[in-house]
């Protein structure tokens, strides 16, 4: 970031044009004025005496650095950081093969849940300013997939690469919320929620969806839930070995009433999503219900440019001098 310290003594380069009338005017009325001309009209004029503009220009541009100089150029960087405590949330996603179910349309395009979800959670990531935001894979295994951080672009990067399966068949819900709430322990803060978004029911884990919310009570952990995807019969894509790929139909169940329980419980609400545009509209009215008003404090370092003008200007006067003295001598 480029500014002047000190810009007002710019106004000073309004001397030089001035200089330069003066110094015409003085060409067009010379002090000494020869009566005949006739004897000297043959004699050519030499590269020195075209080029003597030369002493001039540079006696100029050494007073346009010296005026700049004082004008004081800086370049520096801007730094803004946050002061604010913020909020850490972390993003608990279901990946068990459920969420391989084709039952959401993005654009007109039939895609599967967990598509549906990825460019949801990428909107509401995108809209956080402040928080710190984590994020939790389960199926029958649950894992930590990015721990607590401000870093959105990284949180978006490693969102993207999630494939369905990669956590288990299963559904472990309870485990998804015990490892929520160890990583919500990384990073102290005042508010902690969770955001569990899953579309089946609990059928695996060490620790049951019970005992996690009473952790989760204990430690004052907000959970909002999301249940996602059409109830009984949803299709699927799947590799047969003789006709290849083709549509099945599977059933389907959300444990709703696991997940009413946990949101009331813990203070948070729960949600059902049948469609992209519903998912959308959960995530934006989470969005605002768990706003903080981020503060930052912001201030730039600069590195003074100046002593180069000066540099040469110095430079440049010191030229003029010799050649005003050698070359372009002048007499009288």
């Amino acid at each position: 970031m480029f500014r002047f310290a000190s810009a007002y003594f710019l106004l000073f380069l309004a001397a030089v044009p001035a200089a330069i009338y003066f110094r015409k005017k003085r060409e067009i009325n010379p002090f000494i004025l020869i009566p005949e001309t006739s004897s000297i009209k043959g004699i050519h004029s030499s590269f020195f005496l075209k080029a003597r503009w030369i002493i001039p220009a540079l006696k100029y541009s050494a007073l346009v650095l010296m005026v700049t100089a004082l004008a004081r150029p800086q370049w520096g960087t801007r730094h803004i950081s946050i002061i604010t405590e913020g909020i850490n949330i972390i993003m608990a996603v279901d990946i068990s093969e459920s969420m391989a179910a084709l039952d959401f349309k993005q654009k007109g395009k039939i895609i599967n849940r967990l598509q549906a979800v990825k460019g949801v959670v990428e909107k509401f990531i995108s809209k956080r300013n402040g928080d710190r935001i984590g994020m939790v894979v389960f199926g029958s295994e649950a894992y930590t997939q990015v721990p607590l951080t401000r870093d959105y672009n990284t949180m978006v990067t490693v969102l993207d690469r999630i494939k369905i399966g990669a956590a288990g068949k299963s559904t472990a819900i309870g485990d998804a919320i015990g490892i929520s709430l160890k990583r919500l322990e990384d990073i102290k803060s005042k508010s902690n929620i969770i955001i569990l978004l899953t579309d089946g029911q609990s059928n695996a884990g060490e620790l049951s969806p019970e005992s996690a919310v009473e952790i989760a009570k204990l430690k004052k952990v907000k959970i909002y839930t999301i249940g996602v995807g059409s109830k009984g019969k949803a299709p699927y894509l799947v590799n047969h070995p003789v006709y290849g790929e083709k549509y099945v139909y599977r059933r389907v169940n959300i444990d709703e009433n696991t997940l009413k329980d946990i949101a009331k419980r813990t203070g948070g609400q729960y949600f059902r999503a049948k469609g992209t545009a519903e998912l959308l509209e959960i995530y934006n009215t989470i969005d605002a219900l768990e706003k903080t008003e981020v503060k930052t404090k912001s201030y730039a370092q600069y590195k003074e440019l100046y002593v180069w003008l000066i540099l040469g200007a110095f430079l440049i006067t010191v030229l003029q001098v010799i050649l005003s003295n050698t070359r372009f001598l002048r007499v009288p």
